[in-house]
């Protein structure tokens, strides 16, 4: 399947797409750097007072963007902490109930995160929701995934939650074989509820893993959203074409 940037999506060939939530559906960047920092300056202040060495602190742009943006949850705990010289075990430890690990810490960041959208809402980024509804003005599903959980709290606090045929979140990822994180299971699982077969859908990811991860999918048309520029990785990685704005794939109305 084939895209021209100056005609837009060919929405006669897709029969369906697949969206990430985070950073292509929600504008949630920003909440997640603010998660990420409650969870490593409580650490890393614990540490110090432990005689783990001096207190330096996240910081929400430099940190999140060179560490964590674009990985998954656990595989940024260990980025930013290999960053600081510190090496967690995975899982817990036997007889040591108490010790911190990997995944801890990276389940506190979406148990923040929630409650952060909880309490100060989403934003829904409006060229994806005028590309989502450009689909389904055409008939086309469409789906939202992310490998976080309850991210059906997010697409309620943005406003777009009736905009989406299905949904599979990392609630529903330990069911799912192989896994939802990493990979591409859960873009699989949602084309899979809407009765499209991936070559004939779309993919659409925020992040360079991501793209990477769909296009091991087989899915037709992977689009990468790029806002922080990271375009060459995406075409690595394999996207088919990379926008800023998804709106920028829809035919322009002059040409209707």
């Amino acid at each position: 399947m084939e895209t021209e940037r100056s005609t837009g999506v060919p929405l006669d060939r897709v029969r369906g797409a697949v969206l990430d939530t985070d950073g292509v559906i929600a504008d949630t960047a920003f909440v997640h750097a603010a998660a990420w920092k409650r969870v490593f300056d409580a650490f890393l202040r614990r540490r110090s007072r432990a005689g783990g060495g001096g207190f330096r602190p996240f910081d929400m742009r430099e940190d999140f963007l060179r560490y964590v943006h674009g990985r998954s949850r656990a595989d940024g705990v260990r980025a930013f902490l290999a960053s600081r010289g510190v090496h967690l075990p995975e899982d817990p430890v036997p007889g040591h109930p108490e010790a911190v690990t990997v995944g801890w810490l990276a389940d506190r960041e979406d148990r923040h995160f929630l409650d952060f959208v909880g309490r100060y809402g989403a934003t829904a980024v409006p060229g994806t929701v005028e590309f989502v509804g450009g689909l389904r003005s055409a008939g086309v599903p469409v789906a939202a995934v992310s490998p976080g959980r309850d991210r059906a709290r997010v697409l309620r606090a943005a406003g777009v939650a009736d905009l989406f045929d299905a949904r599979v979140d990392g609630s529903d990822a330990g069911r799912l074989d192989p896994p939802g994180d990493p990979g591409p299971a859960l873009f699989l699982e949602a084309v899979r509820r809407m009765g499209v077969e991936p070559r004939l859908a779309a993919a659409v990811e925020g992040t360079p893993g991501g793209v990477g991860a769909v296009r091991q999918g087989g899915f037709g048309l992977v689009i990468g959203v790029d806002r922080t520029g990271l375009r060459e990785e995406m075409l690595a990685r394999g996207a088919h074409v990379v926008v800023s704005d998804l709106a920028m794939l829809l035919p322009d109305p002059r040409a209707r």
